[in-house]
């Protein structure tokens, strides 16, 4: 079995996909499916996920969720704020997500991968479990990045979800996996790790530290969001649900 992290997206990957936006899009996903979303519906622009609400949509059975440079969308009901999703109750509802990164990497993930789950350090135990019971030749550990730029906060999260697999079988690993590994053993504690990100330290100028200390939480849910085979997904999405 072949363990893979890319540090950045890049596609091809042939068997199970963790797409990691740690801050803050795949943390934010688990948080809105452990608040009682039926699904999410993960878009490749902002346009598309305004383009999908009813008009007249009063009981806002879709809800619409993202943001561009840290700070909401305008026009969308929520930021990428786990605090925010955490703090609502989103039964019935369905949530419909555009990000500066963490969608877009969801997106290169399914164009090729059997298997597409969203990991973060909230479900990063419960997310590695789930791909190695899928996986039959290769789990890729996928970083969305920032603005194509590599993230520390994500490879670290890579680092965390390697080690745990390791844990649970033998892989031969690349050296996305080597590195990710050698960060996670000498970045600090999580809150050290993310807080210390260029990321980190931009949502924490944004006001948004709070975001940072709840992404750095380590397998605090055993929720998994995961890629709906054959879902009736609107075009332009990609339907996540609570595995």
């Amino acid at each position: 079995m072949r363990l893979r992290v890319d540090l950045l997206p890049h596609g091809g990957y042939p068997d199970v996909v963790l797409v990691v936006d740690v801050l803050r899009a795949t943390t934010t996903a688990v948080a809105y499916l452990e608040r009682g979303a039926e699904g999410l519906l993960l878009t490749r622009t902002p346009d598309v996920a305004l383009a999908l609400r009813p008009e007249g949509d009063e009981g806002r059975s879709l809800v619409l969720g993202g943001e561009r440079g840290g700070l909401p969308i305008p026009g969308f009901d929520f930021g990428n704020s786990p605090v925010e999703a955490a703090a609502q109750n989103f039964t019935g509802k369905t949530v419909v997500m555009n990000t500066t990164n963490g969608t877009d990497a969801a997106h290169t993930a399914a164009q090729t991968g059997k298997h597409v789950l969203l990991a973060s350090l909230t479900n990063a135990h419960a997310a590695a479990r789930r791909a190695r019971s899928l996986a039959t030749e290769e789990i890729a550990i996928v970083c969305a990045g920032t603005d194509a730029h590599v993230g520390l906060e994500d490879v670290y999260a890579a680092g965390v979800l390697a080690e745990y697999l390791l844990a649970l079988g033998e892989f031969s690993i690349d050296d996305g996996a080597r590195i990710a590994l050698t960060i996670r053993r000498n970045a600090g504690n999580p809150i050290e790790a993310l807080s210390s990100s260029a990321h980190g330290e931009r949502l924490g100028g944004l006001g948004l530290g709070e975001d940072v200390r709840y992404a750095a939480q380590v397998s605090t849910s055993t929720l998994v969001p995961v890629l709906a085979a054959e879902a009736d997904a609107p075009e332009g999405t990609l339907k996540f649900v609570a595995g």
